[in-house]
């Protein structure tokens, strides 16, 4: 019995992480989520990047992964899915972001010395502390685009 059909926002990212060497899942409803990746998007990666917006209900998440605790999981930390289906997370998951993007291999290649990686995650996960009130503040400081929206 064949399924139905992926809905079109899945298809699509489905589509394109199909042939990425990465895909990174990031929360599109954070500002300051947005304007990261919206600055990563800019550039033309060395090696194929997907982008999926994990925000929005019925994006997919990685294999495995189906219930609201898993989307709340993925969308409190930054996460990168490898074409073979590893997720890396956090300062990893930068890294790898990093080293495929020109501009940013050289802060890939620093971070992978040994040491320093689990540094930066220590660094990360201090920053995830006062996320919630960074994003406080830059959505405050966000324009309303002219239907009223904020995003």
């Amino acid at each position: 019995m064949s399924q139905p059909p992926p809905e079109p926002a899945t298809a699509t990212a489905d589509a394109a992480a199909c042939c990425a060497e990465l895909t990174v899942l990031y929360d599109g409803a954070c500002p300051l989520c947005r304007r990261e990746v919206g600055m990563y998007k800019g550039l033309t990666p060395i090696e194929p990047v997907a982008w999926r917006d994990i925000s929005e209900p019925d994006a997919a998440l990685p294999a495995g992964a189906a219930t609201a605790g898993d989307r709340a999981a993925y969308l409190a930390r930054f996460h990168v899915q490898r074409a073979d289906g590893q997720v890396l997370s956090g300062a990893e998951a930068f890294v790898a972001l990093w080293s495929a993007l020109p501009g940013w291999r050289w802060l890939g290649r620093v971070a992978a010395l040994p040491g320093v990686t689990p540094v930066m995650e220590v660094v990360y996960r201090l920053f995830l502390r006062v996320r919630p009130g960074l994003q406080w503040v830059a959505r405050a400081l966000e324009k309303p685009k002219a239907d009223g929206s904020q995003k």
